[in-house]
């Protein structure tokens, strides 16, 4: 039982941490360290009670990566072609074309430090592993917690639902992806406007240099044109940028109920990363998401992830530098 308690252990740490806030990021890591501490006393248990079982265990677990490692880049540049053709060349759109031709490079430099018997490549493709090893960890651990707090409702009412903006075609039309936000806010309020407490709905969007009116009035002429109250809606029409959309519309939220609760909604690929940022700015709620397309969620999710890898960027480049500079020592020793 010894074997399970490093288990044990991160299971009890994520357990307590989203009972105490579940738009943690550490809950996410505690997550991915209780699975593979789980998965390690599994094959330790396997080996003393079944030696062979043990064997086709670890190679199974070598087996996924390797077989991954040439499956994933081939879907993820098959995706960004589709991106590409469907949403243009925007940098953020080639994302996931440019990391499958990355884990692709990467294979490449392995092949050629084995070939060449390098021992300088070989010890730089090796610290170019750990540290993707490193990185894959966390965006796993980011991928997982952020498929279950999806799934995790908010437990109580709220006196607010927050819808955030995004950008509109031809600087006044609400686009599809938009409308998939607005209507899930509609489904939210409906919910509770149906136990007998109506909450304020939100529509949180600034004006962009190439929008011909504020988000926020496209999004609420939106919803108005399809019956809803006019009296439950307010417009946020201050914020520029994804951080302030939760920070203005606290303002607003305090200043008609100091002990409010909210509702934040968004794309499901964003949730996550929201509640981290109103987490971050003492937003009183949780967030929910609306579907996304398919092709659009892998560019996406990398988004978001980047964008959480470099709100951590202190604790993260530190981990990365000392992996480039363990390799760099590496390399020192054997010349």
């Amino acid at each position: 039982m010894i074997a399970y308690a490093p288990a044990a252990l991160f299971l009890v740490l994520f357990a307590v941490g989203v009972l105490r806030d579940r738009r943690r990021f550490s809950n996410a890591v505690h997550l991915g360290l209780a699975c593979i501490s789980l998965l390690f006393a599994l094959t330790a248990v396997a080996h003393r009670g079944h030696p062979g079982a043990a064997e086709v265990l670890v190679a199974l677990v070598l087996l996924v990566p390797f077989l991954g490692a040439f499956i994933l880049p081939a879907l993820l540049i098959a995706n960004g072609v589709k991106m590409i053709r469907k949403e243009g060349r925007s940098p953020k759109n080639l994302l996931s074309f440019l990391l499958g031709l990355g884990i692709f490079g990467l294979i490449g430099l392995l092949v050629a430090a084995f070939v060449t018997h390098s021992w300088g490549l070989g010890v730089a493709v090796g610290t170019a592993l750990v540290i993707a090893a490193y990185v894959s960890f966390l965006f796993f651990c980011f991928i997982g917690y952020a498929f279950l707090y999806g799934r995790m409702r908010p437990r109580r009412d709220a006196d607010f639902v927050v819808v955030l903006g995004s950008g509109l075609i031809g600087g006044e039309r609400v686009p599809p992806l938009l409308a998939g936000r607005l209507e899930r806010g509609r489904q939210v309020y409906e919910a509770q406007a149906a136990r007998g407490k109506p909450p304020v709905l939100i529509t949180s969007g600034g004006q962009g240099p190439d929008e011909k009116l504020p988000e926020s009035h496209a999004m609420a002429d939106y919803l108005t044109e399809r019956g809803f109250p006019a009296e439950h809606l307010l417009r946020e029409d201050r914020s520029r940028t994804t951080e302030e959309n939760p920070a203005y519309s606290k303002a607003i939220m305090s200043a008609a109920l100091p002990d409010y609760r909210c509702v934040i909604v968004t794309n499901n690929y964003h949730a996550f990363r929201a509640a981290l940022m109103a987490r971050k700015t003492g937003v009183n709620g949780q967030v929910v998401g609306s579907p996304t397309a398919a092709y659009f969620w892998p560019s996406a999710t990398i988004r978001e992830f980047v964008a959480v890898f470099l709100q951590h960027k202190l604790v993260n480049f530190t981990i990365c530098g000392l992996i480039a500079l363990a390799g760099a020592s590496g390399w020192l020793a054997g010349r």
